[in-house]
């Protein structure tokens, strides 16, 4: 199970007024994942950027039966409750608070928005979905408050359908969540940077 270890940049949270949360994918690590935040126009944010036990939140395909992911997504899906507890007892609001994840750690943030939907600062994730072997709309509840949401995948991408992120982008937007969905023709399993751009400007208003 995940131990809380919880890399950080940016602003002190002490005297942050916004928080970006950075989830690493599957093999990566909360450096890697960090430093594209010198390609995002959070300046004054506090950073934060767990990092999942053995470089992975969970073992199988998100597309798997989620059971077979257990214990640890819902080990990870803990963590993330945690520590936003933590940034809102520091006096942040939800809506001060943004995720930003990719692949793996992109899968884990849309879930765990979508399992605690309200209005949060922006969500971006880059090569990701809802995660099960289908929606389980029963676990998703709440309203996302107009958040915007940009989600971001090739139109072949072999680890991510494109179907699932059509799902996903629906189902977030039935929760009130302002969702750009941008596919990209031929693009690899990688962050560009036209999706850096689009986080920049729909996030960050850049």
């Amino acid at each position: 199970m995940h131990d809380k270890k919880i890399i950080t940049a940016g602003r002190e949270l002490a005297k942050a007024d916004k928080v970006l949360v950075m989830l690493h994918g599957r093999g990566g690590t909360a450096e890697d994942i960090l430093s594209l935040a010198s390609e995002l126009e959070v300046g004054g944010f506090a950073l934060l950027a767990p990092q999942a036990t053995n470089n992975s939140w969970y073992p199988y395909s998100f597309l798997s039966p989620p059971a077979q992911n257990e214990p640890w997504l819902g080990s990870a899906l803990q963590l993330l409750k945690e520590l936003t507890d933590e940034v809102r007892e520091k006096g942040i609001a939800s809506d001060h608070i943004y995720f930003l994840g990719f692949s793996q750690g992109a899968c884990l943030s849309l879930e765990f928005v979508a399992r605690n939907a309200k209005k949060y600062g922006g969500v971006a994730a880059l090569t990701g979905g809802l995660i099960g072997d289908k929606l389980y709309e029963e676990n998703y509840k709440g309203d996302l408050a107009g958040t915007p949401v940009f989600i971001g995948a090739g139109d072949h991408d072999p680890h991510v359908p494109l179907q699932r992120v059509q799902e996903t982008s629906q189902l977030l937007t039935s929760l009130h969540g302002a969702v750009t969905e941008k596919i990209y023709p031929g693009r690899p399993h990688t962050i560009i940077r036209d999706e850096i751009d689009e986080v920049n400007r729909l996030l960050f208003g850049a």
